[in-house]
């Protein structure tokens, strides 16, 4: 039986008591997400990350339609959920990709000191760019200092080795990246991963926005694992989000 196979039936049991993590400490709750609920998170972690087989996808981008549609809403939540009751034996991190405009670090109330911009342009362990919470179930590598020429940060081979690196180190590493229709730093890095999550905002992302991501991602070649439709009491599976 595979380790995945063993999370995903240990998931099914614990859909009601997903833990959320914090510095220091851990507090068991039954949260009401706002917009994308616990379940909902739980829900995309078993059809993404705990695929039965080896093919499950480890390194995943995840990436907005536009900005506003809470894509590191979404991320955090997920990463949340398996460092949590879902991957008690294993280890994730989460990295904020958006150098333009970061905001992972004010999700979990961290110092943005330090981060994926230095990791790039600096040599050194890479956990040593990472802030580690829950005593070690789940590593934040906010953006960092950021720097002039961003994409060329992105695209640089120092970042692919880090991702391979961070590959090593855990078993699931989440990228929170700029929005698909913004900016080309989402594609590079989803060519880095195992596949891409696209979010979407209910009510507000527009159809012919949300097919000109899609477009921009397979034109990428860049593998589309699914989406997202955040504020809905479900995710969209890519086969379905292939219809629209």
């Amino acid at each position: 039986m595979s380790k995945n196979f063993e999370l995903l039936q240990r998931a099914q049991k614990d859909q009601e008591s997903i833990t959320r993590v914090r510095a220091g400490s851990v507090d068991s709750f039954k949260p009401q997400f706002n917009g994308f609920t616990a379940q909902e998170a739980l829900r995309l972690v078993q059809r993404v990350f705990l695929v039965p087989g080896p093919d499950a996808p480890r390194v995943v981008v995840f990436s907005a339609v536009d900005p506003g549609d809470g894509c590191t809403t979404v991320c955090a939540k997920v990463a949340e959920t398996l460092a949590g009751e879902v991957s008690q034996s294993g280890t994730s991190c989460i990295i904020d990709a958006d150098l333009r405009g970061a905001s992972l670090h004010r999700y979990f109330g961290l110092e943005n000191t330090k981060g994926l911009a230095e990791a790039v342009t600096q040599s050194g362990p890479v956990r040593d760019f990472m802030q580690p919470m829950d005593g070690g179930r789940l590593w934040i590598m906010t953006a960092g200092g950021g720097g002039s020429n961003v994409h060329s940060l992105l695209t640089s081979g120092a970042l692919a080795d880090r991702i391979t690196e961070l590959r090593s180190q855990f078993d699931n590493v989440l990228i929170d990246s700029p929005a698909v229709n913004l900016y080309a730093d989402a594609v590079a890095l989803g060519k880095l991963s195992d596949g891409m999550i696209l979010v979407l905002q209910s009510n507000a992302t527009r159809r012919e926005a949300a097919r000109r991501a899609k477009e921009i991602i397979e034109v990428g070649r860049v593998r589309l694992l699914g989406a997202v439709l955040n504020k809905r009491r479900f995710p969209v599976p890519a086969g379905i989000y292939g219809k629209i």
